[in-house]
């Protein structure tokens, strides 16, 4: 029946491990016009690694029956290649990259031939295949709560998402709640996708309750190549929190705040660019305006600064120079699917004015980005954050962050492939006003450490992970277990090196996940914090929004730099 399989001993050789630039397949055809693009999908009992072997079962016959494949028009309209045109390798490498980032495609290659007795033309064969685009998503299930998640993330195969989230408890008045998402991908072919959300049960910002009502409209257009001319994005939010967990005044933080948001920027010079070069500087200037107003503020905040829950309003200006390509690869964040992982430099310095409360202050800043990557499969970044504002002639809420990330070549022991990813990171802060202090249950910390009272102004960390990917699946679901070993130095506020505490984390755990379907990869995750804060020594966690792409975006909306998140998954 092949619902429980062991893949045949070939399926683990290297010659199913990617790991080459992504253009070099191309570059014979540099300058060949392209007579005729072809749009071919396909299903899922095939796959890019070994299309001589259709994995043709019940489960596969079942996924491609209640499937509609994404629109030969929807593949055309996110092409940047076009017929009667010259080949440009790196523009073609590019636009199969873009396709991979799509939110309904799971893998594409394209593939040029050439064309008998015609030496200067060629066709152009994009081969796509979806993801499977219905999903769901049950969790909290216990007697007293229930939240479900039901989406089609390609509906009717036209590049369109529509989500529906509920959520019932008893301990919640109303205890019935939703959030409803609508996402339109590449609207009229221009590469402007759009988003809106309507919710009742968006996470407060207090203690992440289901207890926000909120709506949001987005629209933007990425920086889809580096051959593209602009980028920018807008986004309007009105937030309200309700005390629907009937929490008593005291330790209830009531506020309403709306969310005005714009960003535009511009790829300089990009008509003088030659084409054909694969080392070509970009150079990106961008503006941003954003004002986070609160009508209404929390009572019991007493801090005089509080970003959280603080108004806030900045203009400011960046100015983007990278040199990025890619390899494509694979077994880094997924289970064999194509990724895109770069190489080259990306620096950004960033400029303007904040405005936090009363608090109005100039900001300079730097986020840098080195992507190293070899024939041998290191795949290496050098990361350094630093910024900080000018008050009274003095610098306020200086900070530097900087480190580096590395993952190990895939080895290949019997049945099994087995990758080493390591990351050490340093983060100082100086004169603190107005900022948040360092904490560690954080990625540059200890991951699913549960306590955020741990707060200094020193942080260094170390991470180190392996992964075993096996050569199993159960029901189309491959397995990967992984060990992991995270510490976190932090050294309180305004105290010496000699007071810093050491906090460290074990553990183990399984991801799961089917490369069909749109669903997130699923960890099981069990750690052991010997030093524990309010909570267990063991945690058992089990997360499903488990990226397995790497955010492979050329630029960002200009932004102070972050130093305990990684939102954009800016890091390896």
């Amino acid at each position: 029946m092949n619902a429980v399989k062991k893949s045949s001993p070939d399926s683990a050789k290297e010659s199913n491990v990617l790991n080459a630039r992504s253009e070099l397949q191309f570059l014979p055809y540099q300058g060949k016009i392209i007579r005729n693009i072809y749009i071919n999908t396909y299903g899922f009992e095939r796959n890019f690694a070994d299309t001589s072997k259709p994995v043709d079962y019940y489960g596969t016959r079942l996924l491609n029956r209640l499937h509609h494949d994404t629109r030969d028009w929807v593949i055309r309209n996110n092409l940047f290649i076009k017929e009667s045109t010259a080949i440009d390798p790196y523009r073609m490498a590019d636009n199969e990259r873009h396709l991979r980032s799509l939110e309904f495609i799971q893998d594409v290659r394209i593939f040029v031939r050439r064309i008998p007795h015609q030496k200067d033309s060629v066709d152009v064969y994009v081969i796509t295949k979806d993801f499977f685009s219905l999903t769901g998503e049950l969790n909290d299930l216990s007697t007293g709560k229930v939240k479900a998640r039901i989406a089609d993330a390609n509906v009717a195969g036209m590049g369109q998402r529509v989500q529906f989230t509920a959520l019932w408890s008893k301990d919640r008045r109303p205890g019935f709640g939703y959030e409803v998402l609508y996402r339109k991908n590449n609207i009229a072919n221009t590469f402007i996708n759009a988003t809106a959300i309507l919710s009742k049960i968006k996470p407060d910002l207090s203690q992440g309750l289901e207890s926000e009502n909120a709506w949001l409209f987005n629209i933007e257009r990425p920086l889809v190549s580096q051959y593209s001319h602009m980028a920018g994005a807008v986004t309007v939010g009105h937030n309200q929190s309700e005390n629907a967990y009937q929490r008593p005044d005291s330790s209830f933080y009531g506020y309403t705040y709306n969310v005005y948001d714009a960003w535009l920027g511009y790829n300089l010079g990009i008509k003088t660019y030659p084409k054909n070069k694969a080392y070509t500087n970009r150079f990106f200037l961008s503006g941003r305006y954003f004002n986070y107003n609160f009508d209404q503020r929390p009572l019991p905040v007493w801090q005089k600064y509080n970003f959280r829950y603080d108004n806030r309003q900045a203009m400011l200006a960046q100015f983007t120079f990278f040199r990025q390509n890619f390899y494509k690869a694979n077994y880094i964040f997924g289970f064999g699917t194509t990724e895109d992982i770069p190489y080259g430099y990306n620096i950004a310095f960033t400029a303007g004015w904040y405005k936090q409360n009363d608090l109005t202050r100039p900001y300079v800043g730097i986020d840098a980005n080195r992507y190293i990557a070899s024939d041998r499969g290191f795949f290496t970044q050098y990361f350094l954050r630093t910024g900080g504002f000018l008050n009274g002639g003095r610098m306020q809420d200086a900070s530097v962050l900087a480190g580096g990330s590395m993952f190990s070549p895939l080895f290949n022991f019997r049945h099994m492939k087995i990758r080493q990813y390591v990351r050490l990171s340093y983060t100082k802060q100086i004169n603190r006003v107005g900022l948040d202090p360092l904490t560690i249950n954080n990625p540059f910390g200890l991951r699913y450490f549960g306590s955020d009272s741990a707060r200094g102004d020193q942080r260094i960390s170390f991470h180190s992970e392996t992964f075993f990917f096996l050569n199993t699946k159960i029901f189309g679901f491959k397995l990967s277990p992984f060990a992991f070993a995270d510490a976190a130095a932090l050294t309180p506020e305004k105290q010496n090196f000699a007071k810093t505490d050491l906090y460290y984390g074990l553990g183990s755990g399984m991801r799961i996940r089917n490369e069909n379907l749109v669903f997130n990869t699923v960890e099981f995750r069990l750690a052991y914090f010997p030093r524990k804060i309010n909570e267990e020594a063991f945690r058992i966690t089990i997360a499903a929004n488990i990226r397995f792409r790497y955010n492979n975006s050329y630029v960002k909306a200009p932004d102070i730099i972050q130093l305990n998140n990684d939102d954009i998954n800016n890091i390896f």
